[in-house]
């Protein structure tokens, strides 16, 4: 379903047009939902072995940061180089996968995740540890920050021209303004369940307006997200999953 078809069914179930629901206003309700959708399915996948991504990327979700000298500290919410609300989107991390790290011969070495209790459970205080600068083992998640323990040398053991990549989960690739008006783009989740976005969106038009299917559009977006949850949840069919019995020990 593009985001014409969208526009148009949306206007159909609120008995609207294009005067009294504004293209640039359903712009703003689509991506809202089509975010809290592409959320929803992101939380339903975490784990899996298959997990959720919006199929109108064009590449992985993959940050490649460059190191610097002694620096433990990155900022990966400063990485956005644009204000633009959909590169913005794009971009921001939803959640961390994994870090690697680049040696200094140009081999990755995934890092291991760790937490400011774990490190105080070490016996030392969080600026002591790994007090000599080196190839970073160990990274803490902290805020907006990564944390590298210990931190990079420079050039020593790792490198450090995009030395360290970060690999997480984002959000939707939400519409532009052009992409409306191209008209051809379609949301990033299995098409059978597209209408979910669209029962979302005159949802909410119904209840600012106190329409009278408010509680037909309510059942419908709630039945077909359940739906599209729930096959989500299960598109690894090609994963066996095997059942094993738990020992127990009757001494």
């Amino acid at each position: 379903m593009t985001i014409q078809n969208l526009q148009t069914f949306i206007r159909y179930l609120t008995n609207t047009d294009s005067a009294s629901l504004t293209d640039a206003n359903l712009l703003i309700f689509i991506n809202q939902e089509y975010e809290r959708i592409v959320g929803n399915l992101i939380a339903e996948t975490a784990g899996a072995i298959w997990q959720f991504g919006d199929i109108n990327y064009t590449a992985f979700p993959t940050y490649t940061i460059n190191l610097v000298d002694s620096q433990a500290e990155y900022d990966i919410s400063g990485l956005i180089t644009t204000t633009s609300e959909q590169t913005i989107a794009q971009t921001r991390p939803l959640t961390i996968m994994g870090v690697e790290v680049v040696d200094n011969n140009g081999n990755s070495h995934p890092l291991e995740p760790i937490t400011l209790q774990d490190i105080r459970e070490s016996g030392f205080g969080q600026p002591d540890y790994f007090e000599t600068d080196g190839r970073p083992q160990y990274y803490e998640k902290r805020e907006y920050m990564l944390v590298l323990y210990p931190a990079p040398d420079n050039g020593v053991t790792v490198t450090l021209s995009g030395g360290l990549r970060i690999f997480f989960l984002r959000t939707a690739n939400i519409y532009t303004a052009a992409e409306v008006t191209t008209g051809t783009k379609q949301p990033g989740f299995p098409s059978p369940w597209h209408d979910a976005l669209a029962y979302a969106v005159a949802y909410i038009v119904a209840m600012a307006n106190g329409l009278p299917n408010i509680n037909h559009l309510k059942n419908q977006k709630n039945e077909k997200e359940k739906e599209l949850l729930r096959f989500i949840s299960r598109n690894d069919q090609d994963n066996r999953h095997i059942m094993s019995g738990k020992e127990i020990n009757y001494i």
